[in-house]
């Protein structure tokens, strides 16, 4: 009876153990995890690798996994032009040791980017101190008011970098994937 149901057991066991090595990753899966490290648009580079790890899909057929990526473009903020990342996605490998190369493009991230609400006061503050010597120095009194919206509207257009800080969600929508020999 005991040695019956040990067989069974066994039998049971691997029979579902291969359909767990062989989940596959077809287009349209998303996969969720975490990035291991903080990527910031002043300091990142193309090039750059990153990993994402406790990676699994909405169905839960892929679980514990790793995503190994690069930063595929990045954008510095600066006078107009705000900041940004984008990541490129090179394989996935399974908790059993599948791997995968794997194209994908995000849909959920979290990302941060500071105020700018400080850097536009004293942008304004500034440009009313030179707005007020330049407007004495020709003789009128509006060089201050001036200034302040000058100041105020260049540091408004002084645009902020982007963060993704270390342990943020990301979601990927598999693109296309190819299991590795």
């Amino acid at each position: 009876m005991i040695r019956r149901l040990v067989t069974t057991l066994a039998a049971l066991t691997l029979a579902v153990a291969p359909l767990a090595a062989s989940a596959q990753v077809t287009p349209g899966t998303s996969l969720t995890g975490t990035i291991n490290q903080t990527l910031d648009s002043g300091h990142a580079y193309v090039g750059q690798s990153f990993t994402m790890s406790n990676v699994h899909s909405d169905d839960n057929d892929i679980v514990g996994a790793t995503i190994y990526g690069h930063v595929a473009d990045v954008v510095k903020a600066g006078q107009g032009r705000p900041g940004s990342i984008q990541l490129g996605f090179d394989h996935l490998t399974t908790r059993s040791g599948g791997r995968y190369y794997l194209t994908g493009r995000v849909t959920n991230m979290t990302v941060n980017t500071k105020n700018n609400a400080l850097k536009e006061v004293g942008g304004a503050v500034a440009g009313m101190i030179v707005g007020n010597i330049l407007g004495k120095a020709v003789g009128t009194n509006l060089g201050g008011a001036v200034g302040a919206g000058g100041g105020y509207l260049a540091a408004k257009n002084n645009r902020s970098q982007v963060t993704i800080p270390q342990n943020s969600a990301v979601t990927v929508q598999v693109v296309r994937s190819r299991r590795q020999a």
